[in-house]
């Protein structure tokens, strides 16, 4: 399904120092972003970063207190109505489809809330629906569909016109591994066509190998924005939690040959476990947990297991937000 070959032109999307006041709680404060066609932009941040607001914003649902956004060059305040046509918006949990029509009825009616004719909304209705896999199912009740039903057909709406920037809020929140990974399919389908998307979460392990730029958000403010490596470069150095087998050596004689052994490749912590066997390895810059796990066994220390102790990208979301799910 093909994005429309004549759109306006500039940045899928632009934000200039955006704010939005609830009373005296600001819940963005001058956040300032950019998104380029067949980009996939992570909007991360823990609840109550300012992620929904900001999506609601771009969709033109709400008014931000001061600032600017563009999408495709248009303004979102004074050009809603062309800016409708140009958006997807993928919701994290749907209420507006009605659950006594069918998936295909529905669709027809917000095609025709779109501004096509019935035969333009029908045609468009069941290609959308044959593309997210629910052709099957078209006059099924939509109150009898699966969460992953639903969800697909909420990306089936997403498509009705042919958006070139799609904004998707926790797409895949109580959505199985499976049903997860279709919904990032089609996303990533969808860049892969030239749309630009805006993907909020607050799960980072969604956004590894998936995202290729992020946002950072934490109470409002704009913590981090760059690249999901950059992101990853700004964590503490990655630690790994490794069981040794101890033969006859005291747990400090052990670590000082683990010490010895590893040299310049990385440091032991000096703080062994009560059992003698568990030890935290820090990789140093420069080295490779290869490098360092093979001078441990060439001093003949047996290596019974590695963990890493906190996945990287994760370790920066909780050094920039001071904590927060992951």
């Amino acid at each position: 399904m093909a994005i429309p070959a004549v759109v306006p032109s500039g940045p899928a999307v632009e934000i200039h120092e955006v704010t939005r006041r609830f009373g005296a709680k600001a819940a963005l404060a001058g956040v300032s972003m950019s998104v380029s066609r067949g980009e996939i932009h992570a909007l991360l941040g823990p609840n109550g970063a300012g992620k929904t607001t900001l999506l609601r914003i771009l969709a033109g649902l709400t008014r931000p207190t001061t600032g600017t956004v563009r999408i495709l060059g248009l303004d979102v305040l004074r050009q809603t109505a062309g800016v409708r046509r140009l958006v997807g918006v993928i919701p994290s949990g749907d209420r507006t489809f009605y659950q006594r029509l069918s998936g295909l009825e529905n669709l027809i009616f917000f095609g025709r809330l779109y501004g096509f004719s019935f035969a333009e909304a029908s045609r468009r209705a069941r290609e959308v629906l044959e593309a997210v896999g629910l052709g099957g199912q078209e006059y099924l009740m939509t109150g009898k569909y699966s969460q992953g039903m639903q969800k697909r057909l909420a990306i089936a709406r997403a498509l009705l016109t042919d958006p070139a920037v799609f904004l998707v809020d926790e797409a895949t929140h109580n959505l199985d591994p499976e049903g997860a990974r279709r919904v990032r399919e089609f996303v990533r389908g969808a860049a892969d066509r030239g749309a630009g998307v805006v993907w909020a979460t607050q799960r980072v392990e969604e956004i590894r190998g998936f995202a290729d730029t992020v946002t950072l958000l934490h109470q409002g403010n704009v913590r981090f924005t760059g690249t999901t490596a950059q992101l990853v470069s700004l964590a503490s150095p990655t630690r790994f939690l490794l069981k040794i087998r101890n033969g006859r050596l005291s747990a400090d004689h052990l670590t000082l040959g683990l010490r010895t052994a590893l040299g310049t490749h990385g440091v032991i912590s000096s703080d062994a476990s009560e059992d003698g066997e568990h030890y935290v390895m820090t990789v140093a810059e420069g080295s490779t947990l290869g490098q360092a796990i093979a001078a441990i066994t060439a001093a003949n220390f047996q290596v019974l297991s590695c963990h890493e102790t906190r996945p990287e990208i994760e370790q920066a979301f909780v050094e920039l937000t001071g904590g927060g799910p992951v």
